[in-house]
């Protein structure tokens, strides 16, 4: 028996049950759907995290002291207890060869007020190589000078902090009051948007990492050292040389390093694998439902066996071979399952796009992504039509022909 006429045979046999083909069509529907909108939710998701954290410069370094927090608490890790510090950073600046910038990062907690307007937001000390750092760029005005500066009571703020505390006037020369401080704006800085982990990098307001630390903290001790390398490829060098200059200055002989030395090529390839092991959880669980569509199509096959045992042993009586019968079944089992898969792969296109429009959430579909779960349609249909479809093909003529 030809090809073409099993396949004319089985798509008779479908459309004669069409609510029951309909039923098993939709399992396998709903599975490649569900499949292809997850696939593409997290291979957006990992797009979009790689390209903002490339943004900020593949070459950027952070250096922090060698601790971990525990319950709120600062906890050193096994003997190293060192701090960062300001001589750290001039250190950094004439020893180090890799690097081209580099700035502390100094924070306190607080409430900004203008007027009758304010904001509760961290005060950031820095130094001007932090815009180079992190891309930042003035808007209007001027940044604050390292020397010229040091400890004064000026800052400079991003859009979000022009929108809430100066909605209808021109924040440059005005005064924020932080902590009752009076703190003089002297720039503003362009636009930036979120970052990677959806913080709104607009919504800060920098001042000198000095006069954070003596005005607001009363301390000499700095939590973050940024750095950047002085070009691609280079980050690895400058993190090894960082970490042999802050050793260098305290003479450190321990095994333990006092330091945790990161790279952003570090921090992207971390959050790619983590973003990886999700994707593939959610697309495990999606595949779930491609599995009991599956399972619907088997059971559906083997009723449709048992309602059709006296048409096997006709066809049997008049010279189908059990090759013939086999096949027979097994194509009305693939073609549900690749019927459904094409409907599914359309549907789960347009539920991403609906999602990215509406939601706004980064998707990115994957021609991999279709091409697999087409394949995976194929497999269901073979895999569990198989069964059924050999248990039509041993019936005994004689005996499918006496069934009620």
């Amino acid at each position: 028996m030809s090809s073409l006429t099993l396949i004319r045979i089985a798509l008779r046999a479908l459309f004669r049950n069409r609510m029951r083909t309909f039923l098993s069509v939709l399992g396998i529907v709903i599975g490649v759907a569900a499949v292809i909108t997850m696939v593409a939710m997290g291979e957006g998701s990992k797009q979009s995290i790689k390209a903002k954290m490339t943004a900020m410069g593949t070459n950027a370094i952070t250096i922090m002291p060698n601790t971990t927090r525990i319950g709120g608490v600062q906890v050193a890790s096994d003997d190293a207890t060192e701090t960062l510090e300001e001589a750290d950073i001039a250190a950094l600046r004439e020893n180090a060869h890799y690097i081209d910038a580099v700035s502390p990062l100094v924070t306190a907690s607080g409430q900004a007020v203008v007027g009758n307007n304010n904001e509760s937001i961290s005060l950031m000390g820095i130094s001007s190589d932090y815009l180079k750092i992190r891309n930042y760029s003035i808007d209007e005005g001027v940044m604050f000078d390292d020397k010229a500066d040091r400890m004064a009571k000026v800052c400079v703020i991003g859009q979000t902090v022009v929108k809430t505390l100066f909605p209808d006037t021109d924040p440059i020369g005005k005064t924020i009051r932080y902590k009752n401080i009076p703190l003089k704006v002297i720039g503003t800085l362009k636009l930036k948007g979120s970052s990677d982990f959806g913080q709104d990098q607009d919504e800060v307001i920098f001042t000198p990492y000095q006069t954070v630390m003596k005005r607001f903290n009363a301390t000499t001790e700095i939590r973050t050292i940024y750095a950047n390398s002085i070009g691609e490829g280079y980050a690895a060098k400058a993190s090894d040389e960082i970490l042999q200059i802050l050793k260098d200055r305290r003479n450190w002989t321990k095994a333990t390093d006092p330091f945790k030395v990161r790279t952003q090529e570090e921090m992207i390839s971390m959050i790619t694998s983590t973003s990886d092991l999700l994707s593939l959880v959610l697309t495990a669980i999606a595949g779930i439902s491609l599995l009991v569509g599956g399972i619907g199509i088997m059971n559906i096959m083997y009723v449709s066996v048992t309602e059709r045992t006296r048409e096997i042993g006709l066809r049997m009586a008049i010279g189908a071979r059990g090759r013939d019968i086999l096949l027979q079944f097994l194509f009305e089992s693939v073609m549900i399952s690749l019927l459904g898969g094409l409907i599914g792969i359309f549907l789960g296109v347009v539920a991403t796009e609906i999602v990215k429009l509406f939601l706004n959430w980064p998707m990115s579909i994957t021609f991999l992504s279709v091409a697999v779960s087409f394949g995976v349609c194929f497999v269901t249909g073979v895999f569990f039509g198989w069964y059924p479809a050999k248990k039509a093909s041993r019936l005994d003529p004689i005996d499918a022909l006496r069934f009620e």
